[in-house]
């Protein structure tokens, strides 16, 4: 089985990864169109040179190697993906393949936190557009596609979990909880930069606290993202 997992940044996503890759019969890939999405924009991010020099360029070989068998002939394939990287020339035949699932965060949540690592972000790099114009694509295939909020995770990461396998068709392990300090094998090379707090975790963080405050110069990508995130949420398990 392969499972794509779509997500903003800072979303829960990287923990996500680690607790599917902690099954013991699940390969995973984290966010393989990294280096495609910076060669065809230009945009410039932390560690850009090593990024691009880490993954393929080419977004067709990067498709390919998803659609192809699983590494290491793991069973199962767990795919994390950015839906901020799935901009035009980016192949989409690929995700009809596939068990599509939607990790959703209240944008709020995600501007302060994205905004504490690169300063002003806007609208397109929150991913919140991109990820509900890719539900609709997948939704107008006639897949179900499942959408899950971190929200909900934390609050009750085995609840959720087990939820949440049932719905891709998947038995529920109790390793998915927890995974070792430090990382994983499969991370980006850009890890050293974001992942910080989840290299120090062995599981899922508490229960969030109230929403942060959103400073007023970021007001607007707050207001811009809101619909994407409520139409969602409205769909999640």
């Amino acid at each position: 089985m392969k499972i794509a997992m779509w997500s903003g940044p800072r979303n829960l996503s990287t923990a996500m990864m680690y607790s599917f890759g902690n099954r013991g019969d699940c390969a995973v890939v984290d966010e393989p169109f990294y280096a495609a999405y910076l060669a065809m924009t230009g945009i410039d991010h932390p560690m850009r040179d090593e990024i691009m020099a880490s993954q393929s360029q080419d977004p067709t070989v990067v498709a390919g190697a998803l659609s192809g068998s699983n590494p290491a002939e793991m069973p199962h394939f767990y795919q994390k993906h950015m839906t901020q990287h799935m901009i035009d020339g980016v192949p989409r035949d690929w995700i009809r393949d596939v068990v599509n699932v939607f990790l959703i965060r209240h944008p709020a949540r995600v501007i302060a936190s994205y905004g504490a690592k690169r300063e002003n972000p806007v609208l397109d790099d929150i991913g919140f557009r991109q990820q509900a114009e890719l539900f609709e694509m997948v939704k107008g295939w006639g897949q179900s596609p499942i959408v899950i909020d971190s929200h909900d995770i934390r609050d009750d990461p085995e609840g959720m979990l087990r939820k949440l396998c049932d719905q891709v068709g998947l038995e529920f392990r109790p390793e998915m909880l927890t995974w070792p300090k430090g990382g994983h094998a499969d991370d980006g090379v850009w890890a050293e930069h974001w992942y910080g707090a989840v290299w120090e975790s062995t599981g899922f963080a508490g229960a969030e606290g109230p929403l942060p405050e959103v400073p007023e110069a970021l007001q607007g990508v707050l207001e811009a993202a809101l619909p994407y995130y409520e139409t969602m949420k409205a769909a999640k398990i």
